[in-house]
């Protein structure tokens, strides 16, 4: 059985080759720029450079870095929070991938 610690690098590098390929399969016809910012008000306040849509996969990577961390650190007896960052981090990645390929698609 594979233990739920060794999920998560796998399904996280998994995601990651997923963006890659998607936005290696569409760079060609993607605009100069993109909406990211959906959190702000319409137009302008949305649009951003099309290199930063990497700011998605980069934020997926810092966060299951930072639970890993501080739960190795600071929560290293306790099951249920291993179990409570495992579905975070699983989580994480689904969205983030999902929002990724979902702009991408939007856009071309």
């Amino acid at each position: 059985m594979i233990k739920k610690i060794t999920i998560i690098p796998i399904a996280l590098i998994l995601s990651l080759l997923i963006m890659i390929v998607v936005f290696i399969l569409r760079v060609g016809i993607l605009p100069p720029q993109l909406p990211l910012f959906y959190s702000r008000l319409e137009g302008d306040a949305q649009i951003t450079d099309t290199w930063m849509i990497f700011l998605l996969p980069a934020l997926s990577s810092l966060m299951i870095a930072t639970n890993h961390f501080f739960t190795r650190k600071y929560f290293k007896e306790n099951q249920f929070v291993h179990s409570l960052t495992f579905y975070v981090n699983i989580s994480i990645i689904t969205l983030i991938t999902f929002i990724f390929v979902r702009i991408i698609f939007l856009v071309t």
